[in-house]
């Protein structure tokens, strides 16, 4: 960005000083630069609409020029818009349900990704990606551009790589989900059950609440009373290993196994064989398989009554449940996280509510009962485990 140096004037600024700047601000190298702030009466207008979990551009091919990016957010989180591409990388600021925003550009040809980057890169993960083309981009769209000295236009077919934690965000990836990916899991290390009880972080909790619909807050008041993340834990024996494939947006696939024996001597078998996509009540929901989320908490991702935490793998499966040897359902729900440690290891009990700097080597597993059948027969009516040392191997298909 151009900068004017200042100079000690006895506090006066001369008339030609003033026309410079003027004359700077006005330039449209400069507005192109600084994100062009100022309206433009030829500008073009694209209408944006963001939702969970997409980023809509009407129309999506302009000429080259300026650009009035007329943003709404019509989710139901908070979200926002940025513009990356021919070294430019220009966003407005989060926007909430319901409300709408403006970004103005000048914009050369080339091609340009117009993404969601709340989330630490999550959101554009989940979905909230669309293309610009602006102009004649045929030549823009064929060459290598840089950004920072690292390639900045990605070969087709990109993959994420992840091994026991999150590849950082990077430059050459045209887009996410580019390219099937395989993790391998296994859980290993201390075996703890979570029982019901009181959410530890009640402060933060009870924010959260405050924040969220009326119909929504009888039922996360609940989960802070009695829900499923508490420090009322024991220790366990068990196993549980799983291969997850994520597609993309359809197409994945989970196969593995748990086996534990419960606080009460109850020995449970979970064998999942079956993604789940169903939505839950009152948050934003995607299914199947996806690796490497900022999530939870106040990532805007999912549930915020919990901590956040970085992810390397979160999924959703139906699975057979067995009690004893005996089948209690067909069609069990399956929520599986290889995550950032959020228990400290003296008595397993939740010490942070930001937990995303932590090592990815947590495995948590829940089971809950289908929606209208009734509660498993176990405290909460569910099944909360954890392996302490796990690890996830990933790789391209």
């Amino acid at each position: 960005m151009n900068t004017i140096p200042r100079h000690p004037i006895h506090h006066m600024v001369s008339r030609a000083g003033l026309l410079v700047l003027s004359v700077l601000l006005a330039s449209p190298g400069l507005a192109a630069t600084t994100g062009g702030t100022a309206a433009n009466a030829n500008a073009k207008t694209i209408k944006v609409t963001l939702s969970e979990w997409k980023v809509q551009l009407s129309p999506d091919e302009i000429p080259a020029g300026p650009v009035e990016f007329a943003v709404s957010n019509t989710g139901s989180i908070p979200h926002a818009l940025e513009v990356e591409g021919r070294g430019l990388e220009r966003k407005t600021a989060q926007i909430q349900p319901g409300a709408t925003a403006k970004l103005q550009l000048d914009l050369p040809a080339g091609r340009y990704e117009a993404y969601c980057p709340v989330g630490k890169g999550s959101h554009k993960m989940l979905g909230m990606l669309d293309h610009l083309t602006v102009g004649d981009a045929q030549r823009t769209a064929s060459s290598h551009e840089t950004k920072g000295g690292a390639r900045y236009a990605a070969e087709p077919g990109a993959a994420m790589e992840h091994e026991m934690a999150m590849e950082p965000e990077s430059d050459d990836k045209d887009e996410y989900g580019a390219g099937a990916k395989r993790m391998t899991v296994t859980g290993g290390g201390p075996v703890i059950q979570i029982l019901p009880g009181p959410f530890p972080f009640a402060d933060s909790a009870a924010a959260v609440i405050r924040n969220r619909p009326p119909d929504q807050q009888a039922d996360l008041t609940h989960k802070a009373q009695m829900g499923p993340y508490s420090n009322n834990v024991a220790t366990i024996s068990g196993d549980i290993s799983l291969v997850a494939i994520d597609h993309g947006a359809t197409g994945d696939s989970v196969a593995g196994i748990a086996r534990f024996t419960a606080k009460d001597g109850a020995r449970w078998i979970v064998v999942m064989d079956r993604v789940q996509t169903k939505d839950i009540p009152f948050n934003p929901r995607f299914g199947g398989v996806i690796m490497g989320l900022f999530y939870h908490g106040a990532s805007g991702v999912h549930t915020p009554l919990v901590p956040t935490i970085r992810s390397s793998l979160a999924l959703w499966a139906f699975a057979h449940l067995y009690k004893n040897d005996q089948l209690v359902s067909d069609n069990a729900m399956v929520h599986i996280m290889l995550l950032s440690r959020t228990r400290r290891t003296s008595d397993w009990a939740l010490d942070c509510w930001d937990c995303s700097d932590r090592p990815v080597e947590e495995l948590q597993l829940q089971v809950t009962p289908a929606p209208n059948t009734a509660p498993f027969d176990s405290p909460g009516g569910f099944l909360f485990v954890n392996w302490e040392k796990s690890g996830g191997r990933s790789s391209s298909l």
